[in-house]
Formats: structure tokens, C-alpha cells, sequence
């Protein structure tokens, strides 16, 4: 497994896009249209990924970083005051998606004049629930000593989840390039640790070793196998959208 991995690892190094954010746009590449016109810019170059998926993939690593201090091992979903309050930011992020997309098609009505910062901020509520959801599910997978109690378990712990939110969405609407190079990198690499966490769990119980370790380091072999079916996954979608488009660049409106 480790072997496979290294070589997926490798080969994907060497026919991608030179430097950190020619890997992150591989990544991206993969995931998300980069429609330039919905993206975030250093100067002229694009962000490896659109508005919409840089904030979804923010919130889900500011919300996996946030559990992983507040909540460390607990395996139950949130509390349902708490779920409804995700739930309404999924809704938020389809709507918003929805009316996005409909802006696209020549007369077609929309809600409202679809803005970036209205994307950022329905793409991190998403990434926030994303990341309440699958972080108790890798912990009930993985975890020998899992508790049974739920994630953000008072209205106080989620209220500090989402301040810490708005405060990283005001830091990227921004638009310093010293904010925007690092959290690009860190948005990029979101996609690789969700991906990883989400496929080491499928390993885990496709193969029946659920519920068997103890600390990152005897969990080595399960992620590192998760991690190499996520950039085998990653390297099939970007071998085929090159072969379509012939570019790593975006699509292209007009």
C-alpha cells in the first residue's frame, strides 16, 4: 500500500504544474470549474480554486482544526439545535449555487445579482457542516476509545465556530496576497484531507479493521492508503479533463 501510494504520489509530482501552486491547482483542477471570473486573484493569477469551493474547503479544515481541539475523540453529531443551524447553511450554499448557475443562461431570472462574497460565505457555512458531520464519522470508524457524546456540544462552542468563520472570511475578502497565497495552499490541501480522511474509513471497513487504533502513528498504513486512493482519484479526473481540454486552465465564460 505504501508502495502504491508513493508511486501515485510520484508520478502525479511529475505531470502536474511546477511549484506549490501549480500542485494546488492540480488539485483544484480536479474538483472545481476555476472559472476565472469567480475566482480570487495574486495580482493576474487565478486561485486554484473558484470563491465557492475555497470557502467550503476553508470552513471544513477551520472546522476540522476547531473539533480536533474541542471535541478531540467524540463520535456523536451534533445536537439537533445545532443541526438545523448546518442544515440552513447547506440550504444557503444551494441556493446561492442555484441562483449562480441560473445566472449563466442568457434571460433566465435569478433571485439576486450572484456576488462573490455571497459565495464565500454560503461555501464556508457548507464546509462547516461538512466538517461536523464527518468528523464524528472518522472518529466512530477509526478510534478504539471513541466517545459516545455529541460535537459542539453547547451553543457557545458553536458560536466560537462560527465567529472564527466570519473572521476568515473577512481575512479573504480582503484580498492581501499575504492572506491569500497561504490560505489558497491550505484550501487546496483541504480537498487531499477530506478526501484521505473520508476513503481511510472506507479501507477501514471494507476490510473489517474499524475501531482498532490508538493514535495517528498506528493509523499510519490506513492513511496512507486513504491518501493514495484521494490523489488517485484527483490524478483520474485531471488526466481526464486535460484530455478534453487540452489546458490546466479554467473553463471560460463568453
Amino acid at each position: 500500500m505504501l508502495l502504491a501510494t508513493g508511486l501515485i504520489l510520484v508520478g502525479w509530482l511529475l505531470n502536474t504544474p511546477a511549484g506549490l501552486l501549480g500542485k494546488a491547482d492540480a488539485v483544484g483542477y480536479a474538483v472545481c470549474h476555476r472559472i476565472d471570473a469567480r475566482s480570487f486573484h495574486l495580482g493576474e493569477r487565478q486561485l486554484p480554486l473558484c470563491v465557492r469551493c475555497s470557502g467550503m474547503y476553508l470552513g471544513a479544515m477551520l472546522g476540522l482544526f476547531y473539533l480536533s481541539l474541542s471535541d478531540r475523540r467524540r463520535g456523536g453529531l451534533p445536537a439537533w439545535p445545532v443541526m438545523l443551524l448546518l442544515g440552513l447553511f447547506g440550504l444557503a450554499f444551494a441556493v446561492d449555487g442555484i441562483n449562480s448557475f441560473m445566472s449563466l443562461i442568457p434571460d433566465m431570472p435569478v433571485l439576486y445579482p450572484p456576488q462573490n462574497w455571497s459565495r464565500l460565505v454560503t461555501g464556508t457555512g457548507m464546509g462547516l457542516a461538512i466538517a461536523a458531520v464527518l468528523f464524528p464519522a472518522f472518529n466512530q470508524t477509526v478510534w478504539r476509545d471513541w466517545q459516545p457524546g455529541p460535537v459542539l456540544n453547547s451553543g457557545w462552542r458553536m458560536a466560537g465556530l462560527v465567529l472564527l468563520a466570519v473572521l476568515l472570511d473577512l481575512l479573504v475578502l480582503s484580498e492581501s496576497p499575504w492572506v491569500l497565497y497561504p490560505l489558497a495552499l491550505v484550501s487546496a490541501g483541504g480537498v487531499l484531507v477530506i478526501l484521505t480522511m473520508v476513503y481511510s474509513m472506507l479501507w477501514l471497513i471494507v476490510l473489517r479493521f474499524e475501531n482498532r487504533y490508538q493514535n495517528v502513528v498506528q493509523l499510519g498504513v490506513a492513511l496512507a492508503a486513504g491518501f493514495g486512493t484521494a490523489l488517485a482519484q484527483i490524478a483520474v479526473f485531471d488526466i481526464i479533463r486535460y484530455a478534453l481540454t487540452g489546458t490546466w486552465d479554467g473553463f471560460h465564460l463568453g
